[in-house]
């Protein structure tokens, strides 16, 4: 299976990095807190869960 280089594909891929730039302190803060409550209201489900499971007979 030989790779096919697709001129237009790479063009595209080029585009978008140079629109991305790195977030501010204050974006990343933001979403280092969303996914770390994320993360951690994930954890309290299956924590619930758990506890449910083990009360039942």
């Amino acid at each position: 299976m030989a790779f096919k280089f697709d001129e237009d594909l790479f063009k595209k891929y080029i585009r978008v990095l140079k629109l991305a730039r790195t977030p501010t302190r204050d974006e990343f803060q933001k979403i280092a807190l969303v996914a770390a409550a994320g993360i951690g209201l994930i954890g309290i489900i299956g924590f619930i869960i758990y506890e449910i499971f083990l009360i039942l007979p």
